[in-house]
């Protein structure tokens, strides 16, 4: 009994630093924000008390279910082909070797590495209606040159092929690690077996790195559900609300509106999507590799 509690006290010992510095940096703000949620408080200051007031307002604003809906169509954009584009290179990358393998992978994890003002630079410079190197590929198919970051239908579609190849070096590493754990012996016994590459991969590859795919789907549908920086740079002096996303949404009513307890609402209602939807998609996608 008394080597359990030396156990239980060293225990909270080593824990106790981690729930202090987590309860201060994301449980006490958390409390605040709901907290706040529930008044008019401007961005910097105290405010009234109003109750569900700001979600009442919200559900009633055409911005905020466009903001919804923007946001909605980044991720089925992003998150599952993004994901297959992964998996589909880091099965090529797998099969380089030496120092050919290290520089194919440096070249598609390079992007990652980049800020996001820089990722903005390029992709603008090389869209350019009057210079840009893709209006060479975009005018023989369109029939002229288009300005992409103000043609709506292919705003969002543009951003999610500029999000995908700048993160989706993350999910290459991801998948390339899962790729070398697989033992070599499971693909030369089923090659003797007289298995084709699609069997190989059905069988044996796709099942033993199914849980490193439900990590990378879970890991880009939150970074995605949380897209901000790329819309609001490409957006810049175009129709705001009409690509506008939910943190964006949040970030206007604070900063630009000064209605802070508006946006704290906002942020609430963000962080319940992501928490629902993340834990929702991890279970089904664990459950089905189960099966």
């Amino acid at each position: 009994m008394a080597f359990r509690r030396q156990e239980l006290t060293a225990a909270l010992v080593f824990v106790a630093p981690f729930l202090l510095v987590y309860g201060w940096m994301f449980i006490w703000p958390t409390i605040q924000m709901v907290r706040l949620s529930f008044t008019n408080a401007p961005l910097i200051g105290a405010g009234d008390w109003v109750g569900f007031a700001n979600y009442t307002k919200m559900w009633g604003d055409r911005v905020f279910h466009n903001a919804i809906w923007n946001t909605g169509y980044f991720v089925l954009l992003t998150v599952i082909p993004g994901t297959a584009i992964a998996l589909l290179i880091a099965l090529m990358v797998a099969r380089l070797r030496g120092w050919l393998q290290s520089m194919v992978l440096a070249f598609f994890f390079l992007p990652f590495i980049l800020p996001v003002t820089v990722v903005y630079v390029i992709w603008d410079w090389l869209t350019n209606v009057q210079f840009g190197i893709l209006q060479a590929v975009i005018e023989p198919i369109m029939g002229r040159s288009i300005n992409v970051w103000r043609t709506l239908p292919w705003f969002m579609p543009g951003v999610a092929i500029i999000t995908i190849w700048w993160t989706n070096g993350f999910s290459i590493l991801l998948f390339l690690a899962g790729l070398r754990n697989i033992p070599r012996d499971l693909y030369e016994a089923a090659a003797l077996d007289g298995a084709t590459n699609w069997q190989m991969f059905t069988r044996i590859t796709w099942p033993l790195i199914w849980p490193i795919t439900v990590l990378c789907l879970t890991i880009q549908l939150i970074l995605q559900l949380k897209i901000f920086d790329q819309v609001y740079l490409f957006a810049q002096g175009g129709r705001t609300q009409t690509t506008m996303v939910m943190v964006q949404y949040i970030y206007e009513s604070a900063f630009v509106k000064n209605q802070g307890g508006y946006a704290a609402a906002a942020a609430v209602m963000l962080f319940v999507f992501v928490a629902v939807i993340s834990v929702l998609q991890f279970q089904l996608l664990r459950a089905r590799g189960q099966r």
